[in-house]
């Protein structure tokens, strides 16, 4: 009686140890893979940050690049009024032009 519980407890093992890989290998492809790529773009975005590119802060605030230093960027937000911004703090480009 024995050997056939045992029997049976072996023989579901490797299957157990496929579908652990698979849920593992499933999670990579749809929650790792794709936030490790957005991190790669945004920093992509942030390295090719160049003076005239119109921005969205990581607060909302938008602005126009007037100057960019190696970890800062200097933001003209309206006439004459100039911020300075952590690179790491701009999320995006602005699909319309600021005035």
């Amino acid at each position: 009686m024995q050997t056939i519980f045992l029997q049976a407890a072996s023989e579901g093992f490797p299957v157990q140890l496929v579908m652990f890989g698979a849920i593992i290998l499933v999670a990579y492809f749809f929650m790792i893979r794709p936030q490790q790529k957005k991190v790669k773009d945004q920093k992509k975005f942030r390295d090719e940050l160049t003076k005239g590119m119109d921005v969205i802060t990581i607060g909302g605030l938008h602005g126009k690049i007037v100057a960019v230093d190696t970890d800062t960027v200097l933001l003209e937000v309206d006439k004459g009024i100039r911020l300075t911004f952590d690179k790491a703090s701009i999320s995006m480009e602005a699909t319309t032009k600021v005035k």
